[in-house]
């Protein structure tokens, strides 16, 4: 049997290693220990997808995000809707519809023209889709053998409205947790292609804009406490620093949670957890149970939350930890991942 997991390398290493990119406790490491004690600022400090800023008198979402996949080309997808879609989504995890974003870019010396237009069509087409503009760029060349072909940076800004307040900090026990449709394509996906898999049903990535399913939640309500996109260290990652940041436990029950045959079966071959797998076009919330029905019919209406679920709530109970209800009747600890359990998949 085939395992393609990325080995979890030791904490507290005196150099960068792979696992401080995958979204898990090594990348919160780098963030705790070097990165805002050295930029510091309460704006940082709130650590979400995106920050929210008052500029003018006007609120904002800010977000920058760095795009460095392979390969670059993937079904349902490439590194130019990525670019796009996933700082779209950060920002509409604050709750703002992206209004701009910046678009740069670092090549390699010896790239092929026509890849690279075709990298730039997919962002200028994923731009469109999403209703955004982009508004400036960057370009910079590295000699052969620097880089690998092709790497993009995406930085946002977008108006979060009046009375719309997401963060994990709102989140208190009895909210009804809801993701807006099945997990782990994205990741298998690129994994699929990255290693020349082949399944019994193509799996394409999930990869697309979440402003609009974000703005049906919010015309129901503006009282939802948070939303995450749960992209590196999938479903895990995001309802762990969710539950550390609100000091609450959260139970999932593991049946609820949506996972497509052809994912879990890629998943069982290639010795992965879909929970851990990375998404580009799902998001997770947190709702105060009052609002839930009312949310989740909104979500199922809009075609990017159509198979839209309930899969748990926040408790009292254990907090900081996340725990899966199994179909057996026992529980079992979904913990924080250490690095990643698939490298370089956005």
């Amino acid at each position: 049997m085939l395992s393609w997991t990325c080995p979890a390398p030791l904490r507290h290493q005196p150099r960068v290693v792979m696992g401080h990119g995958g979204g898990g406790a090594m990348s919160a490491e780098l963030v705790d220990h070097i990165f805002a004690p050295a930029f510091g600022g309460e704006v940082l400090a709130q650590l979400g997808d995106a920050a929210a800023v008052t500029l003018g008198g006007t609120r904002l979402a800010f977000s920058t995000d760095s795009y460095v996949v392979r390969p670059l080309f993937f079904p349902g997808g490439s590194i130019g809707d990525l670019a796009v879609n996933g700082t779209v989504n950060d920002l509409a995890m604050s709750g703002a519809r992206a209004a701009y974003l910046s678009c740069a870019f670092i090549l390699e010396e010896g790239v092929e023209m026509p890849v690279l237009a075709r990298v730039a069509e997919a962002i200028g087409a994923a731009a469109r889709a999403a209703g955004v503009e982009v508004a400036t760029g960057d370009t910079k060349v590295v000699e052969s053998g620097h880089g690998d072909g092709i790497y993009v940076n995406t930085a946002g800004i977008g108006l979060i409205p009046a009375g719309v307040d997401l963060r994990p900090q709102r989140v208190v026990p009895g909210d009804v947790v809801i993701v807006s449709g099945a997990i782990g394509a994205h990741g298998v996906a690129v994994m699929s292609v990255r290693e020349g898999l082949e399944f019994e049903a193509e799996i394409e990535s999930d990869s697309a804009p979440l402003g609009g399913l974000v703005a049906a939640m919010l015309a129901v309500t503006p009282d939802l406490h948070v939303l995450r996109d749960p992209t590196r260290g999938g479903l895990a990652a995001s309802l762990n620093e969710i539950a550390a940041a609100a000091r609450v436990g959260v139970v999932v029950r593991e049946r609820a949670v949506p996972v497509p045959p052809a994912v879990a079966n890629a998943c069982s071959v290639l010795g992965l957890d879909p929970m851990y797998v990375a998404n580009e076009g799902k998001l997770v919330a947190f709702v105060p149970p009052e609002h839930a029905d009312a949310v989740l019919a909104a979500m199922r209406a809009h075609p990017l939350g159509a198979g839209a679920v309930v899969i748990g709530e926040a408790v009292a109970d254990h907090p900081g930890t996340v725990v899966a209800r199994t179909g057996l009747g026992g529980t079992r600890v979904v913990d924080l991942p250490v690095g990643e359990q698939l490298p370089r998949i956005c």
